[in-house]
């Protein structure tokens, strides 16, 4: 009886994510995508860096999102060169300790970006301290901004110079980091596409 149960309330709970999540990709602006992927292909014409940054399952997203376009798509000759700045720990733990978390990519971002590079920062809440500091950093280098979030946006929708929302609840991380990843493989599909038309 109470197997019976519990299968009946999983195939409620999965017909409710499932309906759930794919409403929620539906409502993601077309027109927000496509000046993704513009800023994207600018960066690369220019043959500048793009930075990845994301805490938790975002920091996996961001991970994620530079082996799909730096080496997932294959473009040898003029490659999009893309940085994760969530992977090196040695780094992200001196930082936190000398400085503190909210630190960990703006102090990398201080040493390592240029004017024209671009930085990609995803955070569902949109408000997570490190990732309001990197943006801030980028704007004062003259770098420019894209921001990937959920919920209600949070600051990162306000201060990006371009915004990809995810239209959640409060608090639905797990739709959100579905639809985050999502993105990833949207854009770089896309990406493959147009390049093996460019080429």
């Amino acid at each position: 009886m109470q197997l019976n149960k519990i299968n009946s309330e999983v195939d409620q709970f999965s017909t409710y994510y499932k309906k759930n999540l794919s409403n929620i990709i539906n409502n993601i602006s077309n027109k927000e995508i496509e000046d993704f992927i513009n800023i994207l292909l600018q960066t690369r014409k220019k043959k500048a860096t793009v930075y990845f940054i994301g805490n938790g399952g975002s920091a996996s997203t961001a991970s994620h999102f530079v082996n799909d376009l730096s080496i997932g798509l294959k473009t040898l000759g003029n490659p999009f060169r893309a940085v994760s700045l969530c992977d090196n720990m040695s780094v992200i733990t001196a930082i936190g300790n000398d400085f503190g978390y909210e630190y960990i990519f703006s102090k990398q971002l201080e040493v390592l970006l240029k004017k024209g590079d671009l930085v990609v920062a995803i955070s569902a809440s949109g408000n997570s301290k490190n990732i309001i500091q990197a943006i801030n950093t980028a704007k004062d280098k003259l770098s420019q901004t894209v921001g990937i979030s959920a919920f209600g946006g949070g600051m990162l929708k306000t201060i990006s110079d371009i915004s990809v929302h995810v239209p959640t609840k409060e608090g639905e991380y797990g739709v959100a980091e579905d639809a985050h990843l999502m993105l990833d493989h949207l854009v770089t599909g896309y990406l493959a596409k147009y390049i093996s038309i460019e080429e």
